[in-house]
């Protein structure tokens, strides 16, 4: 019988190590973290064989390195970004050495071997491997700059980089081994009937009648009452069978021919499998962890996908954290040309739910809609995408997560399932900037003919000139109405770098704040200014596109053009919102070829003053 308890002390004490050494190797952390954490994978596969001299660390390193070097391979030497500059100087130095000459090194400085074991892991004799170590040590402490007697005090050091890794918990090690031992044992089967199998076809009579004796064994290895054994099973908190079915989704929602892909833990790969996600788990100290990933074949238009995940926490406190770091992923999603369209609150679902929609402007367009939701200390996420911009029936999705939450509410250490038929509400979109007041890059919709994402300046406070203000009302955020000076007050300019348009495009949003008496008639005086704005400046037209009012809220969004030559003009939009004494101004500047739909201007200064009301 294996020994869990042994193992997990073996990969807490271990893990850390093999990081630093193949990180020193590769200077790439990625595919090391993957390379350790996968080896770890096979070691409790093969537990009883490593375990067995009592030295299990001499036989995971030397396949953590290969795994490590095998994955980084595809490009040369690789040197992560954003380094302390000690460390990148010593990835620098040890990137210029011959990867065996790295390998003595870092065996002689970052691991505990003998000079006789060194040599057999890199498969030299005593009297090379001692000279290798000379050369690499020389070599090192030249590229580097450094005396030779601190070579160990500088490779050291690299355990500082590597000390915050995140690791899945030893028990999601064992469970991925276990999988992998299951696979292994059912594959070991087939091949074993297909070997019996071939030879029952070639002992035959002349007649090509297989004798009696050839066909019984495969019979009796093919019966259903004579399954192969298989290893000890371990208990999951989380079973396969408490996962959305391909079924459930398939009665839900458009598309034909849906298909299950995997159920898997997420320990393979860099475990970044659903749209705008930052890390392997939400919960960094997850008990248990399962994902089920379904899809329409290819060719299939459009195409359509879903993937379900669900994470076990300690305890529900942890499984709110988890949810909250969920739902910051996707509220500020940072994949380039991602867009925010909508939020929502779902109610009669878990404990507490939400619904976020993103698009995707990257070619192919993928819109997708995600379903958040905690039940007890389990926490489910549920995205829905297809290969189109527009969205698929909205209240399906809806049900999709709830079918999801189901499955795992009566789960010890569940609670809430859904109630009757769920409904969403839509909500203002969750804050995220800084400040959060003002619009971010995955509000911003896509301008024609530009396949590039927008980036925004820093936010800073206004002096002088506001950018956001046009010709006709000549705005300052920076002085007094009615006596009160504008406080909080913040401007940004979103451009499109890497498209190289000219210097006027772009799209600048100001914000600041008056008590609300004084911001009504802030709001009141941009009004009566853009409203006469075409009989004082001439070659001026301005024409209102939306415009609402009330005592707590206003909203006012207008279409400018302006003649610049007889055969040339030019089209700008601008808004203005208020929220209580919240202010916003809103404008944006096109370029030849290259200009936002107007209704999507009109959403984006809504979705401004969504932006006012979260911050306030």
């Amino acid at each position: 019988m294996r020994d869990p308890e042994e193992f997990d002390a073996f990969y807490k004490d271990a893990r850390d190590r093999l990081l630093v050494q193949t990180f020193a190797l590769t200077g790439d952390v990625r595919a090391s973290r993957s390379a350790v954490r996968d080896t770890f994978v096979v070691a409790w596969h093969h537990w009883r064989k490593v375990s067995r001299d009592g030295d299990p660390e001499s036989w995971a390193r030397p396949h953590a390195w290969q795994h490590a070097h095998r994955r980084h391979t595809a490009r040369r030497w690789h040197r992560e970004r954003g380094l302390e500059p000690e460390v990148a100087a010593t990835l620098e130095a040890l990137g210029k050495l011959t990867y065996n000459q790295r390998r003595v090194l870092l065996l002689t400085h970052l691991a505990t071997v003998s000079l006789d074991q060194m040599a057999r892991e890199v498969s030299q004799t005593v009297e090379t491997t001692t000279r290798e170590l000379q050369t690499a040590t020389s070599q090192f402490a030249v590229h580097r700059d450094v005396p030779t007697t601190v070579v160990p005090t500088v490779l050291r050091s690299l355990f500082e980089t590597t000390l915050d890794a995140r690791w899945p918990r030893a028990s999601i090690i064992r469970r991925a081994g276990a999988t992998r031992r299951r696979t292994h044992t059912a594959v070991g089967a087939v091949v074993a009937v297909a070997a019996v199998a071939v030879a029952g076809a070639v002992v035959s009579d002349p007649a090509g009648v297989r004798p009696t004796l050839d066909r019984e064994p495969v019979a009796a290895l093919s019966t259903p009452s004579a399954p192969a054994p298989s290893a000890p099973q371990e208990t999951d908190v989380l079973p396969a069978s408490a996962m959305v079915s391909v079924d459930r989704v398939a009665s839900l929602l458009p598309g034909r021919d849906w298909e299950e892909l995997s159920t898997h833990d997420n320990t393979h790969g860099d475990g970044l499998v659903m749209p705008c996600q930052q890390a392997r788990y939400a919960d960094p100290r997850v008990v248990d962890a399962l994902v089920r990933e379904i899809k329409t074949p290819r060719g299939a238009e459009p195409r359509r996908s879903v993937v379900a995940s669900t994470e076990a926490s300690r305890n529900e406190r942890a499984a709110g954290r988890a949810l909250g770091r969920l739902t910051d992923w996707f509220a500020r999603c940072q994949a380039e040309r991602s867009q925010l369209l909508s939020t929502s609150t779902v109610t009669g679902v878990g404990d507490e739910a939400l619904q976020i929609v993103l698009r995707d402007w990257a070619d192919p367009v993928t819109t997708t809609v995600v379903g958040l939701a905690r039940t007890g200390r389990f926490v489910v996420t549920t995205t829905s995408s297809v290969r189109d911009d527009r969205l698929e029936a909205p209240r399906a999705q809806t049900l999709l997560l709830a079918a999801a939450v189901d499955g795992v509410c009566d789960l010890p250490g569940g609670s809430a399932c859904s109630r009757g038929t769920p409904k969403t509400e839509r909500r203002d979109a969750l804050p995220v900037g800084d400040p959060a007041t003002m619009l971010v890059e995955e509000d911003l919709p896509p301008v024609s003919s530009v396949d590039a994402p927008w980036v925004g300046t820093r936010p800073e406070k206004v002096r002088g000139q506001n950018a956001a203000a046009t010709r006709c009302d000549k705005t300052s955020f920076s002085g007094t109405t009615g006596g009160e000076r504008m406080r909080a007050s913040s401007t940004r300019t979103f451009l499109i770098p890497e498209a190289e348009l000219p210097v006027e495009f772009g799209l600048t949003e100001t914000v600041g704040r008056l008590p609300e008496k004084q911001a009504r008639s802030f709001v009141s005086t941009i009004r009566r200014k853009m409203d006469s704005c075409s009989d004082r400046e001439l070659g001026t037209e301005v024409v209102t596109a939306a415009s609402r009012s009330s005592a707590k809220e206003e909203l006012a969004v207008w279409h400018v053009t302006v003649e610049v030559t007889e055969n040339r003009s030019v089209k700008y939009f601008m808004a203005v919102a208020r929220t209580g004494g919240q202010l916003l101004q809103l404008g944006f500047i096109p370029a030849p070829g290259v200009e936002m739909d107007r209704g999507a201007f009109l959403a984006l200064a809504e979705r401004g003053l969504e932006r006012l009301r979260s911050g306030s």
